[in-house]
């Protein structure tokens, strides 16, 4: 993993703490696990996961594609973050515009949701998430 990955992947995953981002790692006695990362010290870029600590090099996050998305998410998402602009433009007709002071909000949910809006997955830094893993009601 070159150093630009690991900046890109440390900046997604603190970001996530706050929402349970979980991992596949491989634990204390060798075989995989799937588990909630369960700390995080910035003085050496390591996480706690499965009773020790790890570097980003020792486990992959479980996003969701945004492909995934959800029709009640996508609804959700276009009512509270965008609003609909008639371009007047033949052709084009109308586009989803972000609110005014939502950009923050919007990333917010996207990690809340465990979106992987940076592509992570097609980089293979993060693993895609089975189906219902994160299921939020």
């Amino acid at each position: 993993m070159s150093n630009e990955e690991k900046d890109l992947l440390l900046k997604d995953l603190c970001a996530r703490l706050p929402y349970g981002v979980k991992v596949q790692a491989i634990s204390v006695y060798g075989y995989t696990v799937q588990v909630h990362i369960e700390g995080y010290c910035s003085s050496n870029n390591k996480f706690y996961i499965d009773l020790r600590w790890r570097t980003l090099d020792e486990f992959k996050p479980y996003l969701r594609p945004m492909s995934s998305m959800t029709m009640d998410e996508i609804k959700y998402k276009l009512s509270k973050f965008f609003k609909i602009i008639n371009t007047n433009i033949e052709g084009i007709g109308y586009i989803p515009t972000l609110n005014s002071g939502s950009a923050i909000e919007y990333i917010n949910w996207l990690n809340e949701h465990h979106f992987d809006y940076r592509g992570l997955i097609p980089m293979g830094l993060a693993l895609e998430a089975p189906k219902d893993m994160y299921k939020i009601d």
